[in-house]
């Protein structure tokens, strides 16, 4: 009779241990997903570039002609002023040069005089002429008509030798630029921010394509710049007079402010294009250049450089997670794409423009809202988006608990789907309940 009586009391126990662990499983049902309340934020939306910095004024200073440096008047660092002599090139053969086009010239003089003289004899000679052959017994019709020819000839000799006298001042006038070009002076106040060059060492002509014919750098560093490379997508989102954010990589605890001065209306490309390299799969930027705000005299060409420019911003904007908005059909059921080629790590970079959908399926975008222990589908149109938030310009109304996460829980959620919450996330809403 006891063993009766035990064997029924195990079969109880067991009985409601099932029963306990069927409601735990009951329970655990549904997917694991984080939720989020839809509030209002104030959201601030930014375009991320990277570049370096520059001085807005700048001159980089080559030598029109060749020679060796005989005098180096500055050093890497030195302030100029306008005028200030910078380097003189050995002058030697560009003043022989010069001695040579004078002596040109005065020859030439000579022999613009010696024609002239010559003109006047021809000309006296051909009215003496005229006035024998009023007398056809003194002079010949033939010896008229040769004298006004050596007049004619005595002309041209004599236009010739002014044209050479022209032609040997111009000469001379070359010869004594180039004298002039041996001294270097600074074409404008600044700072010589590059010196490439040594005394004793050969200066050569510059040309744009030989780095290698730069001297030496003026820069203005009173006004500095950011010019960052912005992607195709973002430049048509930035204005000029945008305020911007610029961090530099040599002052890593601080933040510059600046201004939007300059969008290129020509992209970047560099010495390596498509169509060298075979390929026309590059990306494609645009320069745009922030005028930083009182710049410190610590800042230096060719720092490197973050920007966040500010493009739009919204003062107590409704928003939802950026994580939170997916796409799907209209009925919120997951459209037939390719989305199991994609990233099912928690931690995929989240977007920072809506979620796209193929052209051939009718995609909306929305948001999943807990109703109970499931979700609905709740379609959304969606305004500037912020660091972690979009703004939510249609569909909720504030105070909704939206799935937010995990970010494979929402790629697998669909409309009407059991949903359940973390255990600490849970106890929270029970208390705040």
């Amino acid at each position: 009779m006891k063993k009766t009586t035990i064997a029924a009391a195990v079969v109880l126990v067991v009985a409601a241990g099932g029963g306990v662990a069927a409601k735990t499983a009951l329970a655990k049902k549904g997917t694991e997903v984080r939720t989020e309340v839809v509030a209002r934020r104030d959201l601030v939306s930014t375009v991320t570039a990277s570049g370096t910095i520059n001085p807005k004024r700048k001159v980089d200073i080559s030598a029109d002609i060749s020679g060796r440096v005989i005098q180096l008047a500055v050093q890497d660092g030195q302030w100029v002023n306008k005028g200030d002599l910078l380097l003189r090139i050995d002058p030697t053969q560009y003043e022989a040069a010069v001695r040579r086009s004078e002596a040109a010239v005065a020859q030439a003089q000579a022999q613009a005089a010696q024609a002239r003289a010559n003109l006047i004899q021809a000309q006296s000679a051909v009215q003496r002429a005229e006035r024998l052959g009023q007398s056809k017994e003194l002079i010949s019709t033939a010896d008229i008509e040769q004298a006004r020819t050596q007049a004619s000839v005595s002309q041209a000799q004599a236009e010739a030798a002014r044209f050479g006298v022209a032609q040997a001042q111009a000469s001379l006038s070359e010869a004594r630029e180039a004298l002039r070009k041996t001294t270097i002076v600074a074409p404008m106040s600044g700072r010589v921010t590059r010196l490439n060059i040594e005394e004793g060492e050969t200066a050569i002509v510059g040309t744009m394509n030989n780095p290698g014919s730069l001297l030496l750098t003026v820069a203005d560093l009173s006004v500095m710049e950011a010019k960052v490379k912005v992607d195709e997508t973002e430049v048509p989102h930035i204005a000029i007079g945008d305020s911007a954010h610029v961090r530099i990589d040599a002052f890593p605890n601080r933040t510059f402010g600046g201004t939007v001065t300059r969008i290129a209306n020509s992209s970047l490309k560099g010495a390596s294009s498509g169509a060298a390299t075979g390929t026309t799969d590059q990306a494609v930027d645009f320069e745009v250049v922030i005028t930083l705000d009182n710049p410190p005299e610590q800042l230096r060409p060719d720092l490197s450089a973050t920007a966040d420019i500010v493009t739009d911003n919204r003062k107590g904007a409704l928003s939802v997670p950026i994580i939170a908005l997916t796409v799907r059909d209209s009925a919120g059921k997951k459209l037939d794409s390719g989305d199991k080629d994609e990233d099912k790590d928690d931690a995929a970079p989240k977007p920072t423009t809506p979620p796209t959908k193929h052209a051939d399926e009718e995609g909306v975008e929305g948001v999943f809202v807990i109703r109970g222990d499931t979700v609905a589908w709740v379609p959304v149109q969606v305004g500037i988006s912020g660091d972690k938030y979009f703004e939510v310009k249609s569909g909720l109304r504030g105070g909704e608990v939206v799935v937010s996460g995990s970010y494979q829980a929402i790629r697998e959620l669909e409309s009407g789907a059991k949903i359940r919450l973390p255990e600490d996330e849970g106890k929270d809403a029970k208390e705040k309940k």
